[in-house]
């Protein structure tokens, strides 16, 4: 196997500290070339497609490559920003949000943002951090819930890349954060100060991206983390059964997926009469394209057209003050026991007298 060019060792260097904020990705603009590329890499990966990949290639190659782009880039477009993808502006606020707070805490940490699919690629910015020095790396996935789907292709991606890698890096996972307290906080905060400003709804919808509804057969835990957020936040939020709802969207190709669907339940509560509703995507912690343009836009319209009257779409977290302390806090818990408050210049001055002490060893 050939191995990845290694930065040169420095013998007695200062370990350093990294966390990855790792997203889903992005295309790179909302074109159909670049949605393309996007596509094939997003939906070429068998973690998010478990067809048996002879099969599933003719179809991704021969159909859904062909027909699918110009759509997409359609639905980019309508959400695109002057700054590009929300969801690469958001996740890159994010973690300068986290740099920042942790080094108000006094911590010496390099926070890095990636993307598992689309660009700054995971393998990318890990050859940077090492090239940079990096000795240790706590990689924290986006998502609350943790999904075969989702948090562990952000793992293999980090596989592979240390499977090319002679002198690995210290390496750590963040798998989930579904019931932790600051985040659920954060949720009923964004939540409470929307109804501050805008009143509050019959109905909550906390909508959450779907999955096939096998995996849950298979023992993925994403529904039951789902559901948990879900509880936590209604009760935090002092709301009975009654007044909220579960759903899921984003559903693709004709295999059942985790029910109930977002846009139907949406649909009947509008035929039922209840006139306004609210809905918020918790699983999302970047507003994107599933939340600005299916659930804001889509969604709506669809509630409208049943013949309800009032659609309100709360957004995600993005870079909220509550949501990067919690963050911080999070990413606190994990970096335990990696010395992280050592000052730069500290770092420095250690690192240059373990290099004298060396010289010295070996004269």
């Amino acid at each position: 196997m050939a191995f990845k060019k290694e930065p040169a060792y420095t013998h007695g260097q200062a370990p350093a500290t990294a966390i990855l904020l790792c997203n889903l990705g992005t295309p790179d603009a909302p074109t159909p070339a670049a949605l393309r590329r996007y596509l094939a890499e997003f939906l070429g990966d068998q973690r998010v497609v478990e067809i048996p990949r002879p099969i599933w290639w003719l179809i991704l190659h021969g159909i859904i490559l062909r027909l699918r782009p110009a759509k997409s880039a359609a639905k980019y477009a309508s959400i695109w920003t002057a700054e590009g993808s929300p969801l690469k502006v958001w996740t890159e606020k994010q973690a300068q949000g986290l740099q920042a707070w942790l080094q108000q805490q006094g911590h010496h940490v390099t926070v890095r943002y990636a993307m598992r699919y689309g660009q700054p690629a995971i393998p990318a910015q890990l050859d940077a951090l090492k090239a940079e020095g990096v000795t240790r790396i706590l990689v924290l996935p986006a998502y609350p819930q943790y999904s075969g789907t989702t948090t562990a292709s952000v793992f293999d991606a980090v596989y592979r890349w240390a499977g090319q890698v002679r002198c690995i890096p210290e390496l750590r996972f963040v798998n989930r954060y579904h019931d932790d307290a600051g985040y659920i906080a954060s949720l009923a905060q964004r939540v409470r100060a929307y109804w501050q400003e805008h009143g509050r709804a019959e109905q909550l919808v906390l909508s959450f991206h779907g999955v096939p509804a096998r995996t849950l057969q298979l023992g993925d835990p994403y529904h039951c983390e789902c559901q948990k957020t879900a509880r936590l936040l209604a009760q935090e939020l002092g709301l009975g059964p009654e007044q909220y709802r579960v759903t899921f969207q984003s559903r693709f190709g004709k295999a059942r997926w985790l029910e109930p669907y977002t846009e139907p339940t949406l649909v009947a509560l509008a035929q039922a009469g209840v006139k306004r509703v609210d809905v918020v995507c918790p699983g999302f912690t970047s507003d994107c394209l599933e939340t600005l343009e299916e659930i804001a836009q889509e969604v709506r319209a669809a509630y409208l057209q049943a013949g309800g009257q009032d659609f309100h779409y709360i957004p995600c977290l993005n870079d909220s003050g509550d949501w990067i302390t919690a963050l911080g806090q999070l990413s606190e818990r994990h970096l335990a026991g990696w010395s992280t408050r050592q000052a730069p210049q500290a770092a420095a001055l250690a690192t240059s007298r373990a290099a004298a002490l060396a010289l010295g060893a070996d004269n």
